[in-house]
This record gives C-alpha cells, structure tokens and sequence, in this order.
C-alpha cells in the first residue's frame, strides 16, 4: 500500500466488525423483521406482548412522498393496516378486528420518524390489544414523548365472521362508477395524490 504524501492525507479502515453492527439487529438482542418499514421486534420481559420498531423517511421511502394533504405528507391508512397487520402475524393473530387513527402521522421533509409498534397480552378470546406510535428519530432524545397513532383490536385469523353481503364481490347491485378527473378534483381541494397513490 502506498504511504501517503503528507502528513494529514490518510484513509479510513473500518474493521469488518464494525459494518456487521450497522445492520445486525439480533447483535442488540432484537429479531430482525424483514419487512420494509419495520426493522426490528421483541418480545416483552414483563409480560405476555411485543414491540416491533422501525424509522421512516421520505429519504428511505421515497413513494410516501405521494400521499400529501395540504402540502404535508402523511402516512396512508392503508400503511397502518399494513404495519398492524405484520405484527399480527408475528403472534398468530392474522386478522385485523378494529383499528381507530387517531393523530395524522406526518413525515418531514428532512429526517425521519422512529415508529413503535407495540401489541398486548390476549384477553380469553384470544384477541390482542395494539397501537401504533412516533416521535422524531434524529438526535433520539429519551425526553421526547412517544406520540399515539392508532390503536386496534387483533384477533386469531380463524375468528372471520360470515358476512353474507361480502361473499360476492362485487356486490350484485354494484355500478361502476367513473374515475375520470377524480384525482384531479382532489388536488384543488388539497389531496395530493402521485402516482404511486392512484388506482
């Protein structure tokens, strides 16, 4: 290797351990996830339970930036769902029973959000209590209140009701209705929906 040509001209070399540490979660006694917007789970010491936590940004997913009202991006319901619903599968409750949003989760425009995800012991039939949280993830500062999200009830996949009026879909008497200029109509009226967001 060659010498460098002056005193402060020199390169780094990470040890290789160092880079591991960077995306190995279980390293930090957490399970990775594997999903693409929650990064790690654990289980409750205390108590029958699970925290699943993750970061999101427009830097990391770039497609959120697609979901705008009045000018702030905000976190689509049907990422809630989503995100409850992965964490369902993680304690055998596959179906998503009830869930509330309560605050609009808004992500800036530089930086990112810390998101936790937590789900509850099973009550008697079975079923989970869960809740989605925030706050800002740069400068992690353990002062900073977590900000409610959601909340929901999560049930085993099994416990499906029978709905006669969803067992055919469409529903019989349904009529199409024409999207035409509906995206458009809602962007005067301050919904910003891109690409991504359009169907």
């Amino acid at each position: 290797m060659d010498l460098p040509t002056y005193a402060f001209q020199r390169e780094h070399y990470w040890p290789a351990a160092a880079a591991r540490w960077l995306g190995d979660v279980s390293a930090f006694g957490l399970r990775p996830v594997g999903h693409p917007m929650l990064g790690a789970a654990m289980t409750r010491a205390d108590a029958d339970g699970l925290v699943m936590t993750g970061r999101l940004s427009l830097q990391t997913h770039p497609w959120l930036g697609d979901h705008a009202v009045l000018g702030s991006v905000l976190l689509p319901g049907t990422a809630y769902v989503e995100l409850v619903l992965q964490a369902g599968e993680h304690v055998g409750c596959g179906l998503l029973e009830e869930l509330t949003l309560q605050t609009p989760l808004v992500l800036p425009e530089q930086g990112g959000v810390a998101v936790q995800l937590t789900v509850g012991a099973q009550d008697a039939e079975g079923k989970r209590p869960v809740a989605l949280y925030s706050r800002p993830a740069e400068g992690q500062d353990d002062t900073l209140p977590w900000q409610q999200h959601a909340a929901g009830v999560l049930a085993p996949a099994g416990a499906e009701a029978n709905d006669p009026e969803l067992a055919e879909w469409p529903p019989r008497d349904a009529v199409a209705v024409s999207v035409d200029g509906h995206y458009e109509s809602l962007a005067e009226h301050g919904y910003g929906y891109g690409p991504v967001f359009q169907g």
